[in-house]
């Protein structure tokens, strides 16, 4: 095992957190907040730990995939335990156990959150718990492979433990390239966002704030109603944000270079598209009763359904008051999540496809027996290794499922509760049903549920084995021996 490079991205990841807590301290400095001191004493603790850390640079810079899959989990579990320290020190949200729910929260886009009242933070505190989800959104080991070269092409382990999704290609043939596309699409997104927000009519603060946050599709807000009390135009904007953040960003790549055709042939954007209009009209019919005319009906359901289903979990209203049936489609909804490749969770549209697909193909097996059909997407034929890791993931999602429900089943809540605070968080999407609906948080869960939660968090937005991988004693097997 390559110790050092996993020594070296760890030491590399903690200097540039340091470097990113200045967005909080130039807010701080902005509004003449004391709060900022503390985000300045963390900013200079973590470059300097994070120089020392990684002053010595590895002898090669070759990641196999089980030095990319720890030194990802291992990054994350690092970069969240540093984030939730200035929580901490200002005093905002005084316990630790709390801090690292909110800060794992913001850097694996969940946000699930455990404070009652959100406006009483500081302004720098809500920047840096909105910015986390812009840095979790495309991911920081993306970025730092944007910037820090490494050897053989190896570094597209590092981006295959990070990405989301069932395979991870490269846009363009050098994987540092690739980075830096995805983030100049997303740099661009993100501010295309900003300057529609501000032409509504929404603050300055408020509207790079929500930017950070869609982007990401996060969902923490600035205000205690999410986004509720602003416009209707302000609500659209986000609206179609949130759908497009959670399309797959080849998508953007293809049309930079103006191939627009090869866009609408991907199934999965399709697929994606399909399923968020056939939720808005069914929803739509459903409550139709309940709110104010066609218009109003409209922009409830096409919110809720995009927020949900990119995993972002903006709210507009309360939609644990909505009919079971619509409910039921947005629970759904938390499992599909949106494309592969993009900054949404959940399982993804491209898994849920190449499911059916192998499901049909059974089918077809059983009334022809002796007929060979691969199974195709966007007109290309699936490799055996993505339909068994398709497969080995969705088993291991239910098992995961299955344990992390059991250990919340001891806070003896109601089934609703408990159900969809385990789908909300380990599919990275933020508001549940009942006690974690959307008026209502993770405050009053005990430690260890909060460290539960905190786990399936890292592990759904790492797509679950970069973080179990840790539990593996063969993953550790080489590390504590000693270099010859």
């Amino acid at each position: 095992m390559n110790k050092s490079i996993i020594r070296y991205i760890l030491g590399m990841i903690l200097k540039i957190e340091g470097f990113l807590l200045t967005i909080p301290c130039l807010t701080a400095l902005i509004y003449g907040e004391r709060q900022g001191l503390v985000y300045v004493i963390v900013a200079l603790a973590c470059i300097i730990t994070g120089t020392l850390v990684s002053l010595k640079k590895p002898a090669n810079y070759v990641i196999y995939l089980k030095e990319g899959c720890i030194s990802t989990a291992l990054s994350w579990i690092v970069m969240g335990m540093a984030g939730a320290v200035p929580f901490v020190l200002t005093g905002e949200i005084p316990s630790y156990t709390d801090a690292l729910f909110e800060t794992i929260s913001g850097f694996t886009t969940t946000g699930a959150s455990i404070l009652n009242d959100i406006e009483a933070l500081s302004r720098c505190s809500l920047m840096w718990r909105s910015f986390t989800h812009w840095i979790g959104g495309m991911g920081v080991l993306v970025f730092l492979i944007a910037i820090i070269p490494m050897s053989g092409g190896s570094n597209i382990n590092l981006m295959r433990a990070e990405s989301p999704g069932p395979s991870v290609g490269k846009l363009v043939p050098k994987v540092r390239y690739t980075a830096r596309l995805l983030y100049v699409f997303y740099f661009g997104l993100t501010f295309l966002e900003f300057l529609f927000l501000i032409f509504a009519g929404m603050p300055v603060f408020d509207a790079i704030t929500t930017s950070f946050s869609t982007a990401g599709t996060g969902g923490f807000g600035i205000k205690n109603d999410s986004l509720t009390s602003y416009s209707v135009s302000v609500q659209w904007i986000v609206t179609v944000f949130m759908i497009l953040f959670g399309i797959n960003f080849n998508a953007y790549y293809l049309i930079f270079f103006g191939n627009i055709k090869k866009v609408l042939e991907l199934e999965e954007v399709r697929y994606y598209l399909g399923i968020i209009l056939f939720s808005i009209v069914v929803i739509s019919c459903n409550i139709y009763s309940m709110c104010q005319g066609l218009f109003d009906t409209i922009t409830k359901s096409s919110f809720q359904v995009a927020s949900i289903i990119t995993t972002a979990g903006f709210t507009t209203t309360d939609f644990a008051l909505w009919p079971k049936t619509s409910q039921i489609i947005l629970v759904m909804l938390m499992f599909v999540g949106a494309c592969a490749g993009s900054t949404g969770g959940g399982i993804k549209v491209s898994r849920f496809v190449i499911l059916f697909k192998t499901i049909f193909k059974e089918f077809n097996s059983y009334i022809h027996p002796h007929s060979v059909k691969k199974i195709k997407m966007d007109g290309k034929s699936i490799e055996h290794d993505v339909i068994r890791s398709v497969n080995v993931h969705m088993i291991t999602f239910i098992a995961l499922f299955a344990i992390s429900v059991f250990i919340i089943s001891f806070e003896n809540l109601d089934l609703t509760t408990t159900f969809t605070a385990v789908a909300t968080t380990i599919n990275n999407v933020g508001p549940g049903l009942e006690l974690v609906g959307p008026t209502h948080n993770f405050s009053d869960f005990s430690v260890l549920s909060k460290y539960v939660f905190i786990f399936d968090m890292i592990a759904g937005r790492l797509e679950l084995f970069p973080l179990l991988i840790l539990f593996h004693p063969g993953a550790w097997k080489d590390f504590f021996k000693k270099s010859k």
